[in-house]
């Protein structure tokens, strides 16, 4: 029962105004904060709540999981924190892979620091070229 809101998507919310976009009531917005550590809006002066993009996307997800796909919160909570781990060990791999497949800084194997600047402007003129295209 979302609502359209006039805020942009990148724009924080307040517990009132995400309450109303997601037809949650702030209570259990607040219940959901303490069962699922994951979830930590921000908190400025006086306790308020500022949810970022992805605090609001994980109460999506939450909301679907409990009220949607019927999972109870101990079941939830299990789900979210595989998808934490398989997430990371995905970034993980990616960062092992970037990592390997980089150039050497000149100073530290004896690059020719010639082909190195070539080659980035050489990926210069590709982006671009592609950035022209579209």
């Amino acid at each position: 029962m979302a609502t359209e809101t006039s805020k942009d998507r990148d724009a924080f919310r307040t517990i009132g105004e995400l309450s109303k976009e997601l037809g949650i009531k702030a209570h259990i917005l607040r219940y959901w904060e303490d069962q699922f550590a994951m979830l930590q809006p921000l908190k400025r002066a006086g306790s308020r709540r500022h949810y970022r993009p992805d605090d609001v996307k994980m109460v999506t997800l939450i909301n679907r999981l409990l009220n949607e796909e019927g999972y109870t919160i101990k079941g939830a909570r299990k789900y979210l924190t595989s998808q934490k781990s398989k997430s990371s060990a995905h970034a993980e791999n990616v960062a092992d892979t970037l990592t390997k497949s980089a150039i050497p800084l000149a100073g530290s194997t004896g690059e020719d620091t010639g082909l190195i600047v070539a080659e980035l402007k050489n990926i210069r003129n590709r982006l671009s070229s592609a950035l022209n295209e579209s």
